[in-house]
């Protein structure tokens, strides 16, 4: 603490993210990054625009990005809103639109970053618990409110909610926005993005870090109706107009327009992420039904920190939550061929006799 501070940064509590280990010979499923690589055209069109424009700013609409995206997924440029991660775009959402005196609601197990951005900007929030077996129940998020958010899938429990039960949300708070955070829904879910025609209160937002391979470039976006839009917009040009340099955009544009990689890194995610369940199953783990890019798994008889310690000390790094509910699980970023070999390998060696 220091005299210059400003009150509130003393009761700020920060996000922690996810530790990025200075270790040889790694085997890193800590952070949910993709095993694959970006495709090679993200490459080429960074590679393109290392010239001389860099003295110019970028363009801050990133209109070219915002066109592609949007005819991507069918909607109009208009609903699309661009962030420097998906991180920044939820920022500028909890203080634009999650500001009107009554709590916000979000599931009692999820992102902890969504009660640093209620610190940061005095939002009250209501911590809404998951079922038994870790699930959304749509009723629960039928209550008076000041906004509803949940990640969808969910992390870290890794687990989807159905567009019919993410309708029955949006249909109970009418005059709420909601928000339905995607950042893993390319690993097998359906996206909420088809239905911000039908629901003007509904504000999609996604990253290119998951399953395009981009978290080292940081390119988050939200879709929704231009009014919602319109407020981001508002508060992202009384913050910092240009969140997305000329390499990001060029490199985000080139994800999108690369399906065939793009479809072939999901699709070797998703089949890595079955053969995995089936192997941590028959050692004994409790592994949760996951849309991610990552599982969610508990031993029936080894301690999660006891596990994570094991498996750290044999160059394997995961991540353990010391937190109600969750502590004797695992959260296991999908890695490549290799990596899922080892990890397997060295639960194996954890496990008891």
């Amino acid at each position: 603490m220091s005299k210059f501070w400003s009150p509130l940064v003393n009761d700020l509590v920060p996000y922690v993210p996810g530790e990025q280990p200075k270790m040889a010979n790694l085997v890193k499923l800590n952070t949910n990054e993709n095993p694959f690589g970006p495709s090679p055209k993200v490459i080429e069109a960074i590679q393109a625009e290392l010239n001389d424009s860099l003295r110019l700013y970028p363009d801050p609409e990133g209109e070219s990005l915002r066109q592609t995206i949007a005819a991507y997924h069918k909607v109009k440029p208009e609903q699309i809103f661009l962030g420097n991660g998906s991180d920044e775009v939820l920022a500028h959402i909890f203080f634009g639109l999650f500001q009107h005196g009554e709590p916000i609601l979000f599931p009692d197990i999820t992102y902890s970053f969504y009660p640093v951005y209620c610190g940061l900007y005095n939002i009250e929030s209501k911590k809404i618990p998951l079922t038994e077996n870790f699930e959304i129940n749509p009723d629960d998020f039928k209550q008076p409110n000041g906004g509803v958010i949940f990640p969808n899938p969910n992390a870290p429990t890794g687990m989807y909610l159905g567009l019919q039960h993410v309708e029955e949300i949006l249909a109970a708070n009418p005059d709420r926005v909601v928000v339905v955070d995607e950042a893993y829904i390319d690993f097998g879910g359906e996206s909420a993005i088809t239905l911000v025609d039908k629901y003007p209160n509904l504000l999609v937002s996604q990253t290119l870090s998951k399953a395009r391979s981009l978290a080292g470039l940081r390119v988050g976006f939200a879709v929704g109706h231009p009014d919602l839009i319109e407020a981001l917009n508002r508060v992202k040009n009384s913050f910092n107009s240009y969140p997305l340099d000329r390499l990001a955009l060029a490199g985000a544009k080139a994800a999108y327009e690369d399906e065939a990689w793009f479809r072939k890194c999901c699709d070797g995610v998703i089949s890595e992420r079955e053969r995995v369940t089936a192997a941590l199953e028959v050692l004994g783990f409790e592994v949760l039904p996951s849309k991610a890019n990552f599982i969610f798994a508990r031993h029936e008889e080894q301690p999660g920190e006891v596990l994570a310690k094991g498996l750290r000390e044999q160059g394997i790094v995961v991540r353990h939550f010391n937190k109600p509910r969750i502590t004797e699980f695992l959260r296991i970023t999908i890695g490549t061929v290799e990596q899922n070999d080892a990890l397997i390998g060295g639960l194996r060696s954890l496990s008891p006799a």
